[in-house]
Protein backbone atom coordinates (compact mmCIF):
# COMPACT_ATOMS: atom_id res chain seq x y z
CA UNK A 1 0.00 0.00 0.00
CA UNK A 2 1.42 3.39 -0.99
CA UNK A 3 2.05 5.86 1.80
CA UNK A 4 0.61 9.38 1.56
CA UNK A 5 3.80 11.09 2.76
CA UNK A 6 7.38 10.50 1.67
CA UNK A 7 8.69 11.82 4.98
CA UNK A 8 7.52 13.14 8.33
CA UNK A 9 9.78 15.27 10.53
CA UNK A 10 8.85 15.74 14.17
CA UNK A 11 10.87 18.32 16.13
CA UNK A 12 10.90 19.78 19.60
CA UNK A 13 12.47 22.90 18.08
CA UNK A 14 10.97 23.89 14.72
CA UNK A 15 11.87 27.34 13.37
CA UNK A 16 9.73 28.15 10.35
CA UNK A 17 11.21 31.61 9.58
CA UNK A 18 7.71 33.07 9.98
CA UNK A 19 7.41 32.99 13.77
CA UNK A 20 9.93 34.76 16.00
CA UNK A 21 10.93 31.64 17.86
CA UNK A 22 10.99 27.87 17.64
CA UNK A 23 8.14 25.61 18.71
CA UNK A 24 7.36 21.91 18.89
CA UNK A 25 5.94 20.89 15.55
CA UNK A 26 5.98 18.56 12.58
CA UNK A 27 6.26 18.55 8.80
CA UNK A 28 4.80 16.00 6.39
CA UNK A 29 6.52 15.96 3.00
CA UNK A 30 5.01 14.69 -0.21
CA UNK A 31 7.53 14.62 -3.04
CA UNK A 32 9.22 18.00 -3.28
CA UNK A 33 6.74 19.89 -1.12
CA UNK A 34 5.60 20.36 2.45
CA UNK A 35 2.12 18.85 2.20
CA UNK A 36 1.02 19.31 5.80
CA UNK A 37 2.42 20.67 9.04
CA UNK A 38 1.28 21.42 12.53
CA UNK A 39 2.25 22.29 16.09
CA UNK A 40 2.78 19.71 18.78
CA UNK A 41 3.34 16.00 18.15
CA UNK A 42 2.14 14.42 14.89
CA UNK A 43 -0.80 12.07 15.33
CA UNK A 44 -0.46 8.36 14.76
CA UNK A 45 -2.49 8.61 11.56
CA UNK A 46 0.15 10.98 10.14
CA UNK A 47 3.02 8.73 11.19
CA UNK A 48 1.31 5.68 9.74
CA UNK A 49 1.18 7.37 6.34
CA UNK A 50 4.91 8.19 6.24
CA UNK A 51 7.54 6.23 4.34
CA UNK A 52 10.23 7.76 6.59
CA UNK A 53 10.01 9.38 10.02
CA UNK A 54 12.72 11.56 11.59
CA UNK A 55 12.37 12.66 15.20
CA UNK A 56 14.51 15.45 16.63
CA UNK A 57 14.65 16.58 20.28
CA UNK A 58 17.59 18.88 21.07
CA UNK A 59 18.18 19.77 17.42
CA UNK A 60 16.84 22.77 15.46
CA UNK A 61 14.85 22.19 12.27
CA UNK A 62 14.70 25.23 10.00
CA UNK A 63 14.47 26.20 6.29
CA UNK A 64 17.44 25.52 4.03
CA UNK A 65 20.16 28.18 4.00
CA UNK A 66 20.55 30.63 1.10
CA UNK A 67 23.96 32.24 0.46
CA UNK A 68 23.37 35.23 -1.81
CA UNK A 69 26.94 35.95 -2.85
CA UNK A 70 29.16 33.04 -3.81
CA UNK A 71 31.84 32.50 -6.38
CA UNK A 72 32.27 28.88 -7.41
CA UNK A 73 34.65 29.76 -10.23
CA UNK A 74 36.90 31.54 -7.75
CA UNK A 75 36.66 28.60 -5.36
CA UNK A 76 37.48 26.12 -8.14
CA UNK A 77 40.67 27.85 -9.24
CA UNK A 78 42.30 26.89 -5.96
CA UNK A 79 41.86 23.22 -6.82
CA UNK A 80 42.77 23.36 -10.48
CA UNK A 81 45.77 21.71 -12.09
CA UNK A 82 48.72 20.09 -10.32
CA UNK A 83 48.67 19.78 -6.53
CA UNK A 84 51.87 21.50 -5.38
CA UNK A 85 50.92 21.84 -1.72
CA UNK A 86 53.79 19.62 -0.58
CA UNK A 87 56.48 21.16 -2.81
CA UNK A 88 59.46 22.65 -0.95
CA UNK A 89 62.02 23.31 -3.69
CA UNK A 90 62.50 23.63 -7.45
CA UNK A 91 63.37 19.98 -7.95
CA UNK A 92 60.18 18.80 -6.28
CA UNK A 93 58.10 21.45 -8.04
CA UNK A 94 59.39 20.56 -11.49
CA UNK A 95 58.73 16.87 -10.88
CA UNK A 96 55.10 17.46 -9.87
CA UNK A 97 54.39 19.88 -12.73
CA UNK A 98 55.99 17.67 -15.37
CA UNK A 99 54.11 14.60 -14.14
CA UNK A 100 50.83 16.50 -14.32
CA UNK A 101 51.64 17.85 -17.79
CA UNK A 102 52.48 14.37 -19.07
CA UNK A 103 49.22 12.92 -17.75
CA UNK A 104 46.78 15.74 -18.63
CA UNK A 105 48.44 17.38 -21.65
CA UNK A 106 46.67 20.75 -21.15
CA UNK A 107 46.15 22.84 -24.30
CA UNK A 108 46.31 26.20 -22.56
CA UNK A 109 48.16 27.27 -19.45
CA UNK A 110 49.81 24.74 -17.16
CA UNK A 111 48.09 25.37 -13.83
CA UNK A 112 48.77 24.36 -10.25
CA UNK A 113 47.27 24.98 -6.81
CA UNK A 114 48.29 24.82 -3.16
CA UNK A 115 51.60 26.69 -3.44
CA UNK A 116 52.96 27.54 0.00
CA UNK A 117 55.34 30.54 -0.21
CA UNK A 118 56.83 29.59 3.16
CA UNK A 119 57.91 26.21 1.80
CA UNK A 120 58.86 27.09 -1.77
CA UNK A 121 60.45 30.48 -2.36
CA UNK A 122 58.74 32.52 -5.09
CA UNK A 123 61.92 33.94 -6.60
CA UNK A 124 63.50 30.49 -6.90
CA UNK A 125 60.28 29.00 -8.22
CA UNK A 126 59.74 31.61 -10.91
CA UNK A 127 63.36 31.26 -12.04
CA UNK A 128 62.74 27.54 -12.44
CA UNK A 129 59.55 28.20 -14.44
CA UNK A 130 61.42 30.53 -16.80
CA UNK A 131 64.09 27.92 -17.46
CA UNK A 132 61.79 24.90 -17.75
CA UNK A 133 58.91 26.60 -19.60
CA UNK A 134 60.20 29.54 -21.67
CA UNK A 135 57.27 29.40 -24.12
CA UNK A 136 54.37 27.80 -22.21
CA UNK A 137 52.29 29.77 -19.70
CA UNK A 138 52.50 28.43 -16.14
CA UNK A 139 50.46 29.76 -13.20
CA UNK A 140 50.64 28.28 -9.70
CA UNK A 141 48.05 29.64 -7.27
CA UNK A 142 48.90 30.14 -3.59
CA UNK A 143 47.06 28.09 -0.99
CA UNK A 144 45.95 31.23 0.88
CA UNK A 145 44.49 32.68 -2.36
CA UNK A 146 46.44 35.90 -1.98
CA UNK A 147 48.83 35.60 -4.91
CA UNK A 148 50.35 33.23 -7.44
CA UNK A 149 53.64 32.20 -9.02
CA UNK A 150 53.86 32.64 -12.80
CA UNK A 151 56.33 32.89 -15.66
CA UNK A 152 56.78 35.68 -18.19
CA UNK A 153 54.75 33.91 -20.88
CA UNK A 154 51.77 33.68 -18.50
CA UNK A 155 52.05 37.37 -17.64
CA UNK A 156 52.09 38.33 -21.31
CA UNK A 157 49.14 36.12 -22.29
CA UNK A 158 46.84 36.65 -19.33
CA UNK A 159 47.89 40.23 -18.45
CA UNK A 160 48.07 40.03 -14.69
CA UNK A 161 50.86 39.58 -12.14
CA UNK A 162 51.27 37.96 -8.72
CA UNK A 163 50.53 41.42 -7.27
CA UNK A 164 47.20 41.60 -9.13
CA UNK A 165 46.26 37.92 -8.82
CA UNK A 166 42.59 38.26 -7.93
CA UNK A 167 39.51 37.09 -9.83
CA UNK A 168 38.82 40.36 -11.64
CA UNK A 169 42.29 39.95 -13.19
CA UNK A 170 42.73 36.21 -13.68
CA UNK A 171 39.28 35.86 -15.24
CA UNK A 172 41.12 35.37 -18.54
CA UNK A 173 42.16 31.87 -17.51
CA UNK A 174 38.69 30.85 -16.30
CA UNK A 175 37.41 29.84 -19.72
CA UNK A 176 40.08 27.13 -19.83
CA UNK A 177 39.24 25.36 -16.59
CA UNK A 178 35.47 25.97 -16.73
CA UNK A 179 35.36 24.04 -19.99
CA UNK A 180 37.46 21.16 -18.68
CA UNK A 181 34.46 18.88 -18.19
CA UNK A 182 36.28 16.19 -16.20
CA UNK A 183 37.56 18.78 -13.73
CA UNK A 184 34.40 20.84 -13.47
CA UNK A 185 32.04 17.90 -12.90
CA UNK A 186 34.13 16.64 -10.02
CA UNK A 187 34.73 20.11 -8.62
CA UNK A 188 31.10 21.21 -8.75
CA UNK A 189 29.99 17.96 -7.13
CA UNK A 190 32.48 18.58 -4.32
CA UNK A 191 31.29 22.17 -4.01
CA UNK A 192 27.64 21.16 -3.71
CA UNK A 193 28.54 18.54 -1.11
CA UNK A 194 30.44 21.12 0.95
CA UNK A 195 27.53 23.55 0.84
CA UNK A 196 24.95 20.88 1.72
CA UNK A 197 27.07 19.92 4.73
CA UNK A 198 26.54 23.49 5.92
CA UNK A 199 22.79 23.42 5.40
CA UNK A 200 22.92 25.44 2.18
CA UNK A 201 20.34 24.57 -0.47
CA UNK A 202 20.47 27.76 -2.59
CA UNK A 203 23.28 30.02 -3.78
CA UNK A 204 23.49 33.16 -5.88
CA UNK A 205 26.64 32.72 -7.94
CA UNK A 206 28.78 35.45 -9.47
CA UNK A 207 29.79 34.54 -13.03
CA UNK A 208 32.09 36.85 -14.95
CA UNK A 209 30.77 38.17 -18.27
CA UNK A 210 28.93 35.30 -20.04
CA UNK A 211 30.13 32.73 -17.46
CA UNK A 212 32.53 31.40 -20.12
CA UNK A 213 30.42 28.40 -21.11
CA UNK A 214 29.49 27.28 -17.60
CA UNK A 215 25.80 27.97 -18.31
CA UNK A 216 25.78 25.08 -20.80
CA UNK A 217 26.80 22.78 -17.93
CA UNK A 218 24.12 24.29 -15.67
CA UNK A 219 21.51 23.66 -18.34
CA UNK A 220 22.52 20.00 -18.49
CA UNK A 221 22.33 19.78 -14.70
CA UNK A 222 19.11 21.75 -14.24
CA UNK A 223 16.75 18.76 -14.07
CA UNK A 224 19.31 16.16 -13.05
CA UNK A 225 19.19 14.30 -9.75
CA UNK A 226 22.86 15.24 -9.44
CA UNK A 227 21.97 18.91 -8.90
CA UNK A 228 21.33 19.37 -5.19
CA UNK A 229 22.10 23.08 -4.88
CA UNK A 230 19.77 25.66 -6.40
CA UNK A 231 22.00 27.91 -8.47
CA UNK A 232 20.89 31.44 -9.27
CA UNK A 233 23.61 33.34 -11.09
CA UNK A 234 24.60 36.89 -11.90
CA UNK A 235 26.80 38.31 -14.63
CA UNK A 236 29.69 40.40 -13.35
CA UNK A 237 31.09 42.41 -16.29
CA UNK A 238 34.90 42.37 -16.17
CA UNK A 239 36.17 41.62 -19.68
CA UNK A 240 33.37 43.52 -21.37
CA UNK A 241 30.55 45.92 -20.54
CA UNK A 242 27.14 44.82 -19.32
CA UNK A 243 25.53 42.55 -21.92
CA UNK A 244 21.74 42.89 -21.87
CA UNK A 245 21.35 40.57 -24.88
CA UNK A 246 23.10 37.79 -22.93
CA UNK A 247 20.90 38.54 -19.91
CA UNK A 248 17.80 38.19 -22.04
CA UNK A 249 18.94 34.81 -23.35
CA UNK A 250 19.67 33.57 -19.84
CA UNK A 251 16.28 34.72 -18.59
CA UNK A 252 14.59 32.76 -21.36
CA UNK A 253 16.83 29.70 -20.91
CA UNK A 254 16.29 29.24 -17.17
CA UNK A 255 12.76 29.55 -15.80
CA UNK A 256 12.57 26.78 -13.19
CA UNK A 257 13.12 26.61 -9.44
CA UNK A 258 16.64 25.17 -9.57
CA UNK A 259 18.64 27.39 -11.93
CA UNK A 260 17.89 31.00 -12.90
CA UNK A 261 19.59 34.14 -14.10
CA UNK A 262 19.51 36.83 -11.42
CA UNK A 263 20.92 40.03 -12.95
CA UNK A 264 24.25 41.85 -12.72
CA UNK A 265 26.95 42.43 -10.13
CA UNK A 266 29.78 44.93 -9.79
CA UNK A 267 32.36 46.31 -7.37
CA UNK A 268 32.30 50.04 -6.60
CA UNK A 269 34.77 51.04 -3.90
CA UNK A 270 37.30 48.88 -2.05
CA UNK A 271 38.26 48.21 1.56
CA UNK A 272 38.34 51.01 4.07
CA UNK A 273 41.45 49.52 5.69
CA UNK A 274 43.31 50.04 2.38
CA UNK A 275 41.88 53.59 2.01
CA UNK A 276 39.91 52.44 -1.05
CA UNK A 277 36.51 52.75 0.56
CA UNK A 278 34.56 55.81 -0.62
CA UNK A 279 33.74 58.01 2.38
CA UNK A 280 31.55 61.09 2.78
CA UNK A 281 34.25 62.84 4.80
CA UNK A 282 38.03 62.52 4.59
CA UNK A 283 39.89 59.68 6.26
CA UNK A 284 41.43 60.39 9.63
CA UNK A 285 44.57 62.53 9.20
CA UNK A 286 44.14 62.45 5.41
CA UNK A 287 42.85 64.92 2.85
CA UNK A 288 41.01 62.50 0.59
CA UNK A 289 37.79 60.49 0.78
CA UNK A 290 38.73 57.62 -1.51
CA UNK A 291 42.05 56.28 -2.78
CA UNK A 292 40.64 55.06 -6.11
CA UNK A 293 38.56 56.46 -8.94
CA UNK A 294 35.05 55.03 -9.24
CA UNK A 295 33.06 55.48 -12.50
CA UNK A 296 29.70 56.24 -10.91
CA UNK A 297 28.30 57.73 -14.14
CA UNK A 298 29.01 54.46 -15.95
CA UNK A 299 27.54 52.45 -13.09
CA UNK A 300 24.39 54.56 -13.05
CA UNK A 301 23.94 54.22 -16.81
CA UNK A 302 24.21 50.42 -16.57
CA UNK A 303 21.85 50.15 -13.59
CA UNK A 304 19.17 52.30 -15.23
CA UNK A 305 19.47 50.48 -18.56
CA UNK A 306 19.15 47.10 -16.84
CA UNK A 307 16.29 48.31 -14.65
CA UNK A 308 14.37 49.41 -17.74
CA UNK A 309 14.64 45.85 -19.09
CA UNK A 310 13.51 44.26 -15.82
CA UNK A 311 16.96 43.18 -14.60
CA UNK A 312 18.45 43.80 -11.19
CA UNK A 313 21.89 44.78 -9.91
CA UNK A 314 23.90 44.12 -6.79
CA UNK A 315 26.63 46.66 -6.13
CA UNK A 316 29.46 46.21 -3.61
CA UNK A 317 29.92 49.16 -1.29
CA UNK A 318 32.04 49.42 1.85
CA UNK A 319 32.22 53.14 2.63
CA UNK A 320 29.34 55.46 3.56
CA UNK A 321 30.07 57.58 0.49
CA UNK A 322 29.61 54.65 -1.86
CA UNK A 323 26.44 53.50 -0.09
CA UNK A 324 24.99 57.02 -0.33
CA UNK A 325 25.76 57.31 -4.05
CA UNK A 326 24.24 53.90 -4.76
CA UNK A 327 21.12 54.94 -2.84
CA UNK A 328 20.76 57.92 -5.17
CA UNK A 329 21.21 55.69 -8.23
CA UNK A 330 18.61 53.20 -7.04
CA UNK A 331 16.21 56.03 -6.25
CA UNK A 332 16.10 56.75 -10.00
CA UNK A 333 14.94 53.20 -10.78
CA UNK A 334 11.33 52.20 -11.40
CA UNK A 335 9.17 51.82 -8.30
CA UNK A 336 5.79 50.35 -7.46
CA UNK A 337 4.10 51.94 -4.43
CA UNK A 338 7.43 53.44 -3.44
CA UNK A 339 9.32 50.13 -3.58
CA UNK A 340 11.83 49.18 -6.27
CA UNK A 341 10.20 47.08 -8.97
CA UNK A 342 13.44 45.13 -9.49
CA UNK A 343 15.14 43.92 -6.33
CA UNK A 344 18.41 45.80 -6.46
CA UNK A 345 20.92 45.01 -3.71
CA UNK A 346 23.98 46.38 -1.98
CA UNK A 347 26.66 43.92 -0.92
CA UNK A 348 28.96 44.16 2.12
CA UNK A 349 28.05 47.60 3.60
CA UNK A 350 30.78 47.82 6.24
CA UNK A 351 30.40 51.48 7.20
CA UNK A 352 27.11 53.27 6.59
CA UNK A 353 25.23 56.50 7.32
CA UNK A 354 21.99 55.75 9.21
CA UNK A 355 20.15 58.30 7.04
CA UNK A 356 21.05 56.36 3.90
CA UNK A 357 19.83 53.14 5.51
CA UNK A 358 16.44 54.78 6.07
CA UNK A 359 16.32 55.74 2.39
CA UNK A 360 17.32 52.26 1.27
CA UNK A 361 14.81 50.63 3.57
CA UNK A 362 11.99 52.82 2.31
CA UNK A 363 12.80 51.67 -1.26
CA UNK A 364 13.01 48.01 -0.27
CA UNK A 365 16.69 47.59 -1.17
CA UNK A 366 18.27 44.25 -0.24
CA UNK A 367 21.42 44.07 1.88
CA UNK A 368 23.76 41.15 1.12
CA UNK A 369 25.73 40.95 4.35
CA UNK A 370 28.93 39.12 5.24
CA UNK A 371 27.89 38.06 8.73
CA UNK A 372 31.24 36.28 9.28
CA UNK A 373 33.49 39.08 7.99
CA UNK A 374 34.96 39.71 11.45
CA UNK A 375 36.59 36.28 11.30
CA UNK A 376 39.16 37.41 8.73
CA UNK A 377 41.38 39.23 11.25
CA UNK A 378 42.04 39.26 15.00
CA UNK A 379 40.14 41.85 17.04
CA UNK A 380 43.21 44.04 17.57
CA UNK A 381 43.74 44.37 13.82
CA UNK A 382 40.09 45.14 13.10
CA UNK A 383 39.82 47.75 15.85
CA UNK A 384 43.11 49.38 14.90
CA UNK A 385 42.01 49.64 11.26
CA UNK A 386 38.71 51.27 12.21
CA UNK A 387 40.36 53.81 14.51
CA UNK A 388 43.13 54.82 12.11
CA UNK A 389 40.87 55.15 9.06
CA UNK A 390 37.59 56.66 10.28
CA UNK A 391 38.07 57.13 14.03
CA UNK A 392 36.00 56.02 17.00
CA UNK A 393 33.12 58.45 16.46
CA UNK A 394 32.35 57.38 12.91
CA UNK A 395 33.30 53.84 13.88
CA UNK A 396 30.03 53.62 15.82
CA UNK A 397 28.34 52.96 12.49
CA UNK A 398 30.55 50.04 11.50
CA UNK A 399 28.65 46.81 10.70
CA UNK A 400 25.40 48.49 11.72
CA UNK A 401 23.09 45.56 10.89
CA UNK A 402 20.68 46.66 13.62
CA UNK A 403 19.87 49.88 11.80
CA UNK A 404 19.55 48.07 8.47
CA UNK A 405 16.98 45.74 10.01
CA UNK A 406 15.07 48.52 11.75
CA UNK A 407 15.10 50.68 8.60
CA UNK A 408 13.22 47.99 6.71
CA UNK A 409 15.95 46.73 4.40
CA UNK A 410 15.70 43.11 3.24
CA UNK A 411 18.61 41.40 4.98
CA UNK A 412 20.21 38.36 3.36
CA UNK A 413 23.28 36.31 4.25
CA UNK A 414 26.33 36.24 2.00
CA UNK A 415 29.98 35.20 2.11
CA UNK A 416 31.75 36.17 -1.12
CA UNK A 417 32.89 32.54 -1.02
CA UNK A 418 35.76 31.61 -1.19
CA UNK A 419 36.55 34.71 0.91
CA UNK A 420 34.43 33.06 3.60
CA UNK A 421 32.73 29.67 3.69
CA UNK A 422 29.06 29.72 4.69
CA UNK A 423 28.51 29.08 8.41
CA UNK A 424 25.34 30.05 10.25
CA UNK A 425 26.90 29.17 13.65
CA UNK A 426 29.82 31.53 12.96
CA UNK A 427 27.30 34.19 11.96
CA UNK A 428 25.56 33.86 15.32
CA UNK A 429 28.89 34.29 17.12
CA UNK A 430 30.02 37.36 15.17
CA UNK A 431 26.84 39.18 14.15
CA UNK A 432 24.50 38.32 17.04
CA UNK A 433 27.06 38.03 19.81
CA UNK A 434 29.18 40.85 18.39
CA UNK A 435 32.36 38.99 19.28
CA UNK A 436 35.77 39.19 17.64
CA UNK A 437 38.61 36.72 17.81
CA UNK A 438 40.88 37.50 20.76
CA UNK A 439 38.43 39.82 22.51
CA UNK A 440 36.13 38.80 25.36
CA UNK A 441 33.65 41.67 25.30
CA UNK A 442 31.25 42.25 22.43
CA UNK A 443 31.98 44.96 19.87
CA UNK A 444 29.14 47.50 19.68
CA UNK A 445 26.36 45.07 20.66
CA UNK A 446 23.83 47.81 19.88
CA UNK A 447 24.53 47.15 16.18
CA UNK A 448 23.91 43.39 16.30
CA UNK A 449 20.92 41.27 15.31
CA UNK A 450 18.86 38.80 17.28
CA UNK A 451 19.39 35.15 16.37
CA UNK A 452 15.85 34.99 14.99
CA UNK A 453 16.55 37.95 12.68
CA UNK A 454 19.80 36.39 11.54
CA UNK A 455 18.21 33.03 10.75
CA UNK A 456 15.52 34.80 8.75
CA UNK A 457 18.21 36.67 6.81
CA UNK A 458 19.86 33.36 5.91
CA UNK A 459 16.51 31.86 4.85
CA UNK A 460 13.51 33.97 3.83
CA UNK A 461 15.70 37.05 3.39
CA UNK A 462 17.84 35.23 0.86
CA UNK A 463 14.79 33.99 -1.03
CA UNK A 464 13.27 37.48 -1.08
CA UNK A 465 16.56 38.62 -2.54
CA UNK A 466 16.03 36.09 -5.34
CA UNK A 467 12.31 36.71 -5.77
CA UNK A 468 11.52 33.16 -4.65
CA UNK A 469 9.78 33.83 -1.33
CA UNK A 470 6.49 32.34 -2.59
CA UNK A 471 8.13 28.93 -2.97
CA UNK A 472 11.11 28.88 -0.58
CA UNK A 473 12.61 30.44 2.54
CA UNK A 474 10.03 29.41 5.13
CA UNK A 475 8.52 26.15 6.35
CA UNK A 476 4.89 26.42 5.26
CA UNK A 477 2.38 24.13 3.62
CA UNK A 478 2.70 24.15 -0.16
CA UNK A 479 6.30 25.37 -0.20
CA UNK A 480 9.23 23.39 -1.55
CA UNK A 481 10.86 21.22 1.11
CA UNK A 482 14.34 22.69 1.60
CA UNK A 483 15.33 22.05 5.21
CA UNK A 484 18.42 22.29 7.41
CA UNK A 485 18.81 20.54 10.77
CA UNK A 486 21.40 21.74 13.29
CA UNK A 487 22.59 19.61 16.19
CA UNK A 488 21.37 22.15 18.77
CA UNK A 489 18.89 25.01 19.12
CA UNK A 490 20.73 28.07 17.81
CA UNK A 491 18.06 30.33 19.28
CA UNK A 492 18.90 29.36 22.87
CA UNK A 493 22.61 28.52 22.99
CA UNK A 494 25.33 30.68 24.53
CA UNK A 495 26.45 32.86 21.60
CA UNK A 496 30.08 32.50 22.65
CA UNK A 497 29.76 28.77 22.02
CA UNK A 498 27.71 29.07 18.84
CA UNK A 499 30.59 28.11 16.57
CA UNK A 500 30.52 24.60 18.03
CA UNK A 501 27.15 23.92 16.36
CA UNK A 502 26.97 21.92 13.15
CA UNK A 503 24.51 20.70 10.55
CA UNK A 504 23.44 17.06 10.84
CA UNK A 505 20.97 16.88 7.94
CA UNK A 506 20.07 18.84 4.82
CA UNK A 507 17.03 18.25 2.62
CA UNK A 508 16.46 19.77 -0.82
CA UNK A 509 13.31 19.20 -2.88
CA UNK A 510 12.15 16.74 -0.24
CA UNK A 511 15.24 14.52 -0.55
CA UNK A 512 18.04 14.08 1.98
CA UNK A 513 21.17 15.47 0.30
CA UNK A 514 23.36 15.36 3.41
CA UNK A 515 23.17 13.35 6.61
CA UNK A 516 25.83 13.18 9.28
CA UNK A 517 27.25 9.69 9.53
Amino acid sequence: MDKEFSMVIAAKNLFDSVSEGAYEGWLALKGKQIARMGKGVPGQEILNQAEQVFTFTDELVMPGITDTHTFFTGYAVFHVGADISQVEDNKGGLAVIQAYEKEKKPDGALLGHGWNPEKWNQQDGEKMLEEAYPKKAVILFAADRSTCMMNTTAREIYRFTPETCYPESYYRVMREYLNDRAFIEKEFASYMEMMNQRGVTTVKEMGFDDFYGFTAYLKEMEHSDKLHLRTFFMSQPVGERMNLAYAGKMREMFTGDRVRFSGFNRMTDGTIAAYKGDLKEAYENKEFTCGIEIPYDEIEADVLAADAEGFRWSLHAQGDGAVGKIARIYDKCEKVNGKLKNRHAITDMEFTDPKDLETLGAMGVTAELYFQIMSLDPAEVLLENIEKTIGKERGKYYWNRRKMQDAGMILSGATDLPLLITSVPESVYYSCGGFMDGREEAFQPENTLTVSELLKAWTIGGQRNLGMEEKLGTLEEGKLADIAVFDRNLLEIDKKKAREAKVIMTIMDGKVVYQEK
